[in-house]
């Protein structure tokens, strides 16, 4: 199995979690200081620089206010 980082699938991953951010109205900076991270860990995240492991993306999604089954559905292809 090739590595996910820089994938298709792993790209439309990403674009779930920036577009649920800017639907909510929030910065970087924002989601960041909820989780108690720099900025640049949100930043690095949607940039693909750096994978969120599983305990990141749920603590992502309760900031963002969103169903985590729901994006990890939309992923299945």
């Amino acid at each position: 199995m090739p590595k996910s980082l820089r994938s298709p699938r792993h790209q439309r991953f990403l674009a779930q979690l920036m577009s649920l951010r800017k639907a909510r109205g929030m910065t970087q900076a924002q989601v960041a200081e909820r989780l108690g991270r720099p900025q640049s860990f949100v930043a690095k995240y949607e940039g693909g620089e750096r994978r969120l492991d599983v305990i990141e993306f749920l603590d992502v999604t309760a900031v963002l206010d969103a169903d985590p089954c729901v994006i990890l559905l939309n992923l299945r292809t």
